[in-house]
């Protein structure tokens, strides 16, 4: 009997051990958190078919469209449905938008008085898919395919579509992938003037990528309309939102890829209104923006490029000595090439830049917008705390606000 007993003794000391090792295992793992933009190489890869399947994508060329199609097609694998949007020249010759609308679930908004109305508001995520580059310059651009300009933009473009499937955000999401941007922007241009004035006026910002791989850096800048007297915060809060994705979720330590501005101390007339203004936080590259810009639509525009000059002739997209045949240039040039810049330039930095733009548009999305509140959450019982004390609406009617 007392060998019974303390056999039976033994196999619970026993079991008691193994549980507290089982246990004492488990509290040792660190709860595995998922990495900052990590989205793998599905951009990067996806930019790099493009780029190599089609690498003279002009405006209206045969290229061009079946870089348009194979667009087309990833969407729809995701999981979209994707409206084909016709864009035509004077010529007559066609190019075409693909555009993705993700339906949002709306906005309650609090007035100054802390009164909460609906309202519904609109982002519009675009980057071009041609080249300025055609087949008939092959000879000049023997290893050209538009990797910089701009199919690592349409891969940035892919990851977020990825990113955002299934999801739902208070506001309504347009994703695009224009055509034809080589011609004036004219992708831009026309899915712009397809729009309703109600629907213009519900774009809260157009975020555009662009050349995002190549440069020295990667910045975000403003549009020229945020240069107009008491605009700068109102068109370009949406700029400093993305800045504060990036400070909120250490980017730079967590990717090694930081955000800048351009914080250049150049004073000139930038937009041609016959007053000098600050060079920084705006650039004079041009993109499919411009077409929203120049319609008062709050912008902020991803490139990588090298801002670090004192004189505004000096400034170029990179200064690696490797890639310095056209002084530091790389779009709409013989160097804007996979097989090029893959020799030079650090082999995760496309996957990485990708991924980082990916994250701070869908991140900045993701927060909303100002002083408003997600449907799903205001019906859950969640409010903003008020700012400032409500005043009696009275006493602000005759009173007007100015910007900053």
């Amino acid at each position: 009997m007392k060998n019974k007993t303390k056999n039976y003794m033994k196999r619970i000391f026993s079991g008691m051990i193994c549980l507290m090792m089982i246990t004492a295992s488990s509290c040792g793992k660190k709860k595995e958190e998922k990495k900052i933009a990590d989205f793998g190489s599905y951009g990067a890869d996806f930019a790099l078919e493009l780029a190599t399947s089609f690498p003279y994508r002009d405006a209206f060329s045969s290229g061009e469209q079946g870089a348009g199609v194979m667009i087309k097609n990833e969407l729809e694998k995701i999981g979209y449905t994707v409206e084909t949007q016709s864009v035509r020249s004077a010529g007559a010759a066609e190019s075409h938008n693909y555009i993705v609308r993700i339906s949002g679930e709306g906005f309650m908004q609090r007035d100054s008085f802390g009164e909460y109305s609906p309202v519904r508001k609109t982002v519009v995520i675009g980057a071009h898919y041609d080249t300025p580059i055609g087949y008939s310059s092959r000879g000049s651009y023997p290893q050209y395919d538009g990797i910089q300009n701009n199919a690592c933009g349409i891969g940035s473009l892919l990851t977020i579509a990825k990113e955002m499937f299934g999801k739902k955000y208070g506001y309504d999401v347009i994703l695009v992938a224009f055509g034809a941007s080589s011609k004036n922007y004219l992708g831009a241009e026309t899915f712009v003037n397809s729009l309703s004035e109600s629907e213009l006026k519900s774009i809260e910002c157009m975020y555009c990528i662009e050349s995002i791989y190549a440069g020295d850096k990667l910045y975000a800048h403003a549009g020229l309309t945020s240069l107009q007297e008491g605009k700068k915060y109102s068109y370009r809060r949406k700029l400093y939102e993305a800045y504060d994705v990036a400070y909120e979720n250490s980017l730079q330590a967590e990717t090694g890829v930081d955000l800048y501005y351009n914080m250049s101390l150049l004073s000139f007339d930038i937009n041609g209104d016959f007053t000098d203004d600050m060079y920084r936080e705006v650039t004079q590259v041009t993109s499919d923006y411009t077409v929203f810009d120049q319609r008062s639509v709050p912008i902020v525009f991803f490139e990588s490029s090298d801002y670090n000059f004192t004189k505004l002739s000096d400034m170029k997209e990179t200064k690696n000595l490797e890639l310095q045949e056209n002084g530091g240039a790389i779009r709409g040039t013989s160097l804007d090439s996979s097989l090029i810049l893959e020799g030079s330039l650090d082999e995760k930095r496309l996957q990485t830049r990708v991924n980082v733009v990916s994250f701070i548009v869908e991140k900045a999305v993701e927060k909303g917008s100002k002083d408003c509140v997600p449907m799903s959450k205001y019906n859950e019982g969640e409010r903003l705390v008020p700012t400032v004390t409500p005043k009696k609406k009275e006493s602000l009617a005759s009173s007007s606000a100015t910007e900053e």
